[in-house]
């Protein structure tokens, strides 16, 4: 019979590995509840190697939560091609695809942990928020977005946040039904705050111009139209 040897990882490869396996870890229970033993004995090495690679359970859990906000910040990035619509709807694609691979990671960097309120944590979080912002400006070809536009904006990203997380408790809803209805939520947002103001009327006036009629937002005017009738 014959033994399989175990490889010998680099020094990055192993603390890549930590961070998956703590990520992980901290998703599914408390990261207070999580011990430095239990993290070496997923990882399959001793607890002062993990000490080795990470000076603390702090240090691990910040290294996991980075990881998860460079990926999803990432999804956002959309190639400027086609209507507005359908770019959101391939950017809300690509954003549940991570929420349903990495729903734990999901979890644990948007509803945090032992570093919640910690400088190092709040930096990632609103790091994924910025990053989400300035692609929808660019996206609305706005460089100096007035104030109304800002509150549409962000509170959209908010929206998305919080809709993932409810999804992820128990996934009552369809996945390809959230993603069209947080692309009419922006247009909704949109067209609220265009009925206070001027600047954001002309704005979605050309976002419904440059819309096909098979588009998302042309879809949202043919449900209100239907629901009024």
């Amino acid at each position: 019979m014959s033994t399989g040897v175990r490889r010998r990882m680099g020094v990055e490869e192993r603390r890549q590995q930590l961070i998956g396996v703590a990520l992980e870890l901290f998703s599914r229970r408390s990261p207070d509840e999580v011990s430095i033993d239990e993290i070496a004995s997923a990882a399959g090495i001793s607890r002062p190697l993990v000490y080795h690679y990470f000076p603390g359970k702090l240090s691990l859990y910040e290294a996991a939560l980075r990881r998860a906000s460079d990926e999803l910040a990432a999804r956002f990035v959309e190639p400027h091609e086609g209507p507005l619509g359908a770019r959101l709807l391939r950017v809300m694609r690509r954003y549940f695809d991570f929420v349903e691979d990495h729903g734990p990671g999901f979890s644990a960097l948007m509803r945090g942990g032992p570093a919640v309120g910690s400088s190092t944590t709040n930096a990632l979080i609103d790091s994924v928020r910025q990053a989400a912002y300035v692609q929808i400006l660019s996206h609305l070809n706005v460089e100096d977005p007035p104030a109304r536009l800002e509150l549409v904006v962000r509170t959209w990203i908010s929206l998305a946040e919080s809709t993932a997380l409810i999804w992820l408790d128990g996934r009552r809803i369809p996945r390809a039904e959230l993603e069209a209805q947080l692309v009419h939520d922006f247009a909704a947002l949109a067209a609220v705050s265009a009925a206070y103001d001027e600047e954001m009327a002309a704005l979605l006036r050309r976002m419904l111009k440059e819309e096909p009629t098979e588009g998302p937002f042309s879809d949202l005017v043919t449900r209100l139209i239907a629901l009024a009738s």
